[in-house]
């Protein structure tokens, strides 16, 4: 990716700020946009090089700059496409959050569906204006519409559930079950039609459920590493046996790399990493971590804060990614396997209250389970 410009809309999320750190190593211009809803966060790109109190957007030759703007925002992002001339536009802004949307499924229409369609037709319009090939710029290749990409990154869930055996592949019908999976495979589908439509280079990833620093302390992971810490309950929906195919964020974000260099454009890739686990399992190896790296001062077991709590209205079974293609025909191997990168993920959390201390105190309640 070194020397390409690229667009990360959603870029201070947790997989968004994973990618944008990861381009900004690989020598990469950034340009991120975000609304900065609850689960924005600039702390989360202290480590690329974006101070957080003064992020102002198009400074000069700065590698990483940062815009604050709804994606629904057509007329702000036409200006912002024109001004930064991308080379490739990550798309990951999103609500991402099945509880929320179940307890308000609006917003997830708005950015999900509505702001997907006009980013799509913002990059469509300024795809329309570049030259038909590749032509050199101080050393390194110009936009065209030959080497130009919209990648769309989205979830597993659009696929629904799945039994106790099997995976879902590319060609797994569309079964949402939820608003939140429901608004990811109305975008999916729209990101299809443009370029079916009239011909925008699209690629699409529907990835199984990720992990690692800097993740929202609403979501499964962080929320045990954190409500353990406190000494509060740690909540299970039903009796936790609901499955989910665990991935490294950083496997993720690499895989995300390797497919705006290599995939073809119009193409789908699964991005999985066959670390299969109940949501009860995943709670119990957090607090295995934890025993070992911060043991409890009247040396009880973290287990003991388990609580099972109601399950979640159409939850889904089991998801697991079959992620063949991206592996035979990209090259891409995941580099964590789950219970080393759990141990890392919370070994992280331990040595960075700078980052979830002000999030967890001030802008969250800690009673959410998250997406899992």
């Amino acid at each position: 990716m070194k020397n390409r410009r690229c667009i990360v809309t959603g870029g201070a999320g947790f997989i968004g700020s994973a990618l944008v750190r990861r381009l900004v190593r690989d020598g990469a211009r950034v340009l991120v946009v975000d609304k900065l809803t609850y689960a924005g966060n600039l702390a989360s790109l202290r480590e690329a090089g974006l101070d957080p109190d003064s992020p102002n957007a198009f400074p000069g030759d700065s590698q990483l700059t940062f815009l604050k703007v709804d994606i629904c925002d057509t007329p702000a992002m036409d200006s912002a496409f024109a001004e930064f001339a991308p080379h490739t536009i990550f798309h990951l802004a999103a609500e991402s959050h099945v509880d929320r949307s179940i307890d308000g499924p609006g917003e997830f229409v708005r950015t999900n569906v509505l702001g997907t369609a006009s980013l799509l037709q913002a990059a469509l319009k300024y795809w329309r204006s570049l030259p038909d090939a590749p032509q050199s710029a101080d050393g390194a290749l110009a936009p065209s519409k030959q080497t130009f990409r919209f990648q769309h990154i989205s979830t597993d869930e659009v696929y629904g559930s799945l039994g106790s055996e099997g995976f879902f592949t590319e060609k797994t019908p569309y079964s949402p079950h939820s608003p939140y999976s429901a608004s990811k495979a109305s975008s999916d589908h729209l990101v299809r039609a443009w370029h079916d439509t009239y011909g925008l280079p699209t690629l699409i990833t529907n990835c199984s459920n990720n992990y690692g620093p800097y993740h929202f302390p609403e979501k499964l992971i962080p929320l045990v590493i954190l409500n353990a810490l406190d000494g509060k309950p740690l909540p299970v929906y039903g009796t936790g046996a609901n499955v989910r195919d665990w991935l490294h964020v950083d496997d993720h974000v690499a895989a995300l790399c390797l497919v705006n260099e290599k995939g073809a454009p119009g193409e789908t890739y699964n991005v999985g990493g066959h670390n299969e686990r109940t949501n009860l399992e995943v709670v119990q190896a957090v607090c295995r971590a934890l025993d070992e790296l911060k043991p409890r001062e009247d040396g009880s077991k973290y287990e003991s804060l388990i609580t099972f709590v109601s399950d979640r209205p159409g939850h889904d079974m089991r998801y697991a990614i079959d992620p063949s293609k991206l592996v035979n025909e990209l090259g891409w191997k995941p580099a964590h396997t789950f219970d080393e990168g759990l141990r890392e993920t919370v070994r992280w959390y331990l040595g960075n209250e700078w980052w979830w201390g002000p999030i967890h105190s001030q802008k969250y309640s800690g009673e959410r389970l998250g997406k899992a």
